[in-house]
């Protein structure tokens, strides 16, 4: 296995157990919510923190090329063998949201699925993926998000510090259409829906939608 990624960004245990959740969150409906995500996308893709590359084999074939960001050794490695059976061309490589490969402009639509809770400053995050976007250009996003509901909203603010540290930097208290709105993106789109991906775990408040760069 290549190491390339930095070592903070690195959490080989929950990456482990998040392979399995990931599958069985797929087979209790998240592969639905992936083809969701990704219907009628074309061109160039960036798919920004892309795990263990569950996305791969959802993205229709009007899609020319995927670049995937990984920061994750485990994960990484785990997505390289997806990307080699995927019905689209995918390019595995190491990075993370802070600082995205590719010009300014450079591609015509951009993924993010369930990233955005983890990433350290999810602000520019947004930014850098607003920066590789074409004028126009899409963001899909699939994400676990704060509930509005006032006793579950300060639940999820209670164990965000604990959470943290033992899945890999997620947070479960992030509103994460508020900051997609705040980075300048216009929700042509939007769909929130409770979920649970494991039988292990309660129903949270969940969004697929759309952005688009203005």
């Amino acid at each position: 296995m290549t190491t390339t990624g930095r070592k903070e960004l690195q959490h080989p245990r929950f990456a482990r157990q998040y392979l399995k959740v990931a599958a069985e969150s797929d087979r209790r409906g998240g592969a639905t919510h992936r083809d969701r995500l990704l219907a009628g996308l074309t061109g160039r893709v960036l798919e920004v923190g892309a795990g263990q590359g569950r996305n791969f084999g959802h993205y229709p074939d009007t899609v020319t090329e995927v670049v995937a960001l990984e920061p994750e050794d485990t994960l990484r490695t785990m997505a390289e063998q997806a990307a080699a059976s995927a019905p689209v061309r995918v390019t595995v490589v190491a990075g993370e949201a802070a600082e995205l490969p590719g010009k300014t402009g450079e591609f015509d639509a951009a993924v993010a699925s369930l990233v955005l809770c983890s990433v350290a400053d999810v602000r520019r995050a947004l930014t850098e993926i607003a920066r590789v976007l074409r004028r126009g250009g899409e963001l899909r996003f699939y994400e676990h998000v704060r509930s509005p509901n006032r006793w579950a909203g300060r639940l999820e603010d209670a164990i965000t510090p604990l959470w943290s540290r033992a899945a890999g930097g997620c947070h479960p208290n992030r509103d994460t259409e508020a900051a997609i709105r705040a980075a300048g993106f216009t929700i042509t789109d939007i769909d929130r829906f409770g979920f649970s991906p494991s039988a292990f775990l309660p129903k949270t408040l969940h969004i697929v939608g759309t952005a688009v760069r203005p």
